[in-house]
């Protein structure tokens, strides 16, 4: 039996920082599945050339396992994000959505500025939408079951300042 009782307890809020992980790493692989899904569609149905030279066929080349892990790490870089903003700041989910909000839009206009084919500028910045709006969601929710109440002890009556309970509290700052 401990030395303090239920009500010597309070709850901080706190972060599973195993939970955490693991969801950024499956949120990874959704990002990378997701980018080779992009450009298959791009590729295979509307005949776009992304990030593949003609004749390179639907897979591509070796760009769209580049695109596909740089996709990833994007993912893993936001979960690492998530976690210094967690424990870091008073409201991480309003910067982290601000912050995810600025670099999918970095992500969607930068190919716009390419000069490349507009079909190939048009679908990878839909394909970068995509994949910026999803990862933000998925970290963003993974990172929200990852939050936890660590409880903590109460100080104790002699590492508590000394009170008189009859005494009247202070009117003013002045007064302390």
């Amino acid at each position: 039996m401990s030395d303090y009782s239920q009500n010597d307890r309070y709850e901080r809020p706190g972060l599973d920082a195993g939970r955490l992980w693991a969801g950024g790493v499956a949120s990874a692989v959704v990002a990378a599945l997701l980018a080779v899904v992009g450009l298959l569609i791009a590729r295979g149905i509307f005949g776009v050339e992304v990030l593949a030279p003609k004749g390179e066929g639907v897979w591509g080349n070796a760009s769209t396992t580049t695109y596909a892990i740089v996709a990833a790490v994007v993912a893993l870089l936001a979960t690492g994000l998530m976690h210094l903003l967690s424990v870091a700041t008073p409201a991480p989910g309003q910067f982290f959505a601000w912050i995810m909000v600025l670099v999918t839009l970095i992500a969607v206009v930068l190919p716009l500025t390419l000069t490349v084919q507009p079909s190939a500028k048009y679908a990878t910045a839909v394909i970068n939408l995509a994949l910026g709006l999803v990862i933000a969601m998925v970290v963003s929710s993974m990172a929200a079951s990852a939050r936890t109440l660590h409880k903590r002890r109460r100080a104790t009556d002699a590492q508590a300042p000394t009170r008189q309970w009859n005494q009247d509290p202070p009117s003013s700052y002045y007064d302390r």
